[in-house]
C-alpha cells in the first residue's frame, strides 16, 4: 500500500488557498493541512475546497494548528504580508522576516524532518532567513525561485516564435526579481540555439531583442498585480510541480532557490540555479559553463543580496 502524502500550506490568503487547491486537483497528496493567523479564513478556504473533493481524487484537508503539521512530507510557506501596486519584492523584506522568527522556530518543532518550499516574496531572502532560522540543512528548504520566471520566459518565446513552450528550453536563473538573468548559452529551441532559431525565423524586433525579453519577463508579475492586485494561479502551478518532483523523487532538474554553499565559487545568499530534486530535496547538479557575461550577471545577483541576507 502506498504512503500516505501529508502536506501543510502555512498561509491561506489567495496563494495559499490556491496551492491547496491545485494540489487538490492533481491528485498528489492524501492531507492538506491549512494554517492561517486568521483562522476563519483557513477554515473558510478549507470548507470551500473540500466540498468540491468528491468529483476528484480522495484527501483529507482541514485547517488547524502548527502541531497538525506533524508528519508533513513537506511543508509551504506562503504566508506574510503580500506585495501591492508600486511595491517591489525587497519592499516586503523586513516585515515577513519578522514573521518567520516566530513562525520558522514553531512549525519546525512539529515537522522537523520535512522538506520545506517558501514561496512568499521576497523569495530568495526569505527561503535564506528560513534556512538560518531554522537550521535545516540547505537542500531542505527551497525557493520557489525562478521557476515561475522560467515558465514566463517560455511563454514569451512562445508568443515571439509561434512555437509550442513544450518545445522550447529556456531558463531564468540567479535572484526572483531585478537581477534575474537568461543564460542564452543555455536555450534551445527543438535542439537549436534559440537565438540562432529567432534570427532565421525573423522574429528578432531590433538589436535589443533579448533585453526586451528579460524586462518583459521581470515585469510580468507586477502587470497582473496592477491589473488584478495579486498574482496566484502560476506561482501555484509551479509550486505544485516543485512538490510533485518531491513526492515523485524524480530527479528532474529545475531551476529552485537554495542557500549557496559554493555553487559556482559563490556563498552568502540564497538564488536560483539548476538542482535535481527528489525525495531528500535538493540534490547536487552540474552546473552550467557559464559564459563570462553570464558569470558575471550571476555574481552580480548574489552581491546585490548578501546585504540583506546579512541582516538575518
Amino acid at each position: 500500500m502506498p504512503k500516505a502524502r501529508k502536506l501543510t500550506v502555512l498561509g491561506a490568503g489567495s496563494v495559499g488557498a490556491t496551492i491547496a487547491y491545485t494540489l487538490v486537483l492533481q491528485g498528489m497528496v492524501s492531507e492538506i493541512i491549512l494554517v492561517d493567523v486568521n483562522k476563519n479564513s483557513a477554515l473558510g478556504e478549507a470548507a470551500d475546497i473540500i466540498q468540491g473533493t468528491p468529483l476528484v481524487s480522495p484527501v483529507r484537508l482541514s485547517s488547524g494548528e502548527y502541531e497538525d503539521a506533524a508528519d508533513s512530507d513537506i511543508v509551504i510557506f506562503a504566508l506574510g504580508l503580500r506585495r501591492k501596486p508600486g511595491m517591489t519584492r525587497l519592499d516586503l523584506f523586513s516585515a515577513n522576516v519578522d514573521i518567520l522568527r516566530n513562525v520558522v522556530p514553531a512549525i519546525t518543532r512539529y515537522a522537523p524532518d520535512a522538506i520545506y518550499i517558501v514561496v512568499s516574496n521576497p523569495v530568495d531572502l526569505l527561503t535564506y532567513a528560513v534556512q538560518k532560522i531554522s537550521g535545516l540543512p540547505a537542500n531542505r528548504v527551497i525557493g520557489s525561485g525562478t521557476l515561475l520566471d522560467t515558465c514566463r520566459l517560455r511563454t514569451v518565446l512562445s508568443e515571439r516564435t509561434g512555437v509550442s513552450t513544450a518545445s522550447i528550453h529556456a531558463y531564468v536563473l540567479a535572484e526572483h526579481g531585478d537581477t534575474s538573468f537568461i543564460p542564452w548559452s543555455l536555450a534551445s529551441i527543438f535542439g537549436m540555439n534559440a537565438v540562432d532559431y529567432v534570427r532565421q525565423m525573423g522574429n528578432e524586433t531590433g538589436p535589443g531583442w533579448k533585453e526586451e525579453i528579460l524586462d518583459d519577463v521581470r515585469k510580468a508579475g507586477a502587470r497582473v498585480i496592477a491589473n488584478k492586485g495579486a498574482t496566484f494561479f502560476a506561482v501555484s502551478l509551479s509550486v505544485c510541480e516543485i512538490c510533485r518532483n518531491i513526492l515523485g523523487n524524480t530527479k528532474r532538474i529545475m531551476p529552485v532557490g537554495k542557500v549557496l554553499e559554493g555553487e559556482c565559487g559563490l556563498s552568502g545568499a540564497c538564488v536560483s540555479l539548476p538542482y535535481a530534486i527528489g525525495a531528500q530535496g535538493l540534490t547536487g547538479s552540474v552546473f552550467p559553463n557559464f559564459s563570462p557575461d553570464e558569470q558575471a550577471a550571476l555574481e552580480k545577483s548574489v552581491e546585490s543580496l548578501k546585504p540583506y541576507c546579512q541582516t538575518i
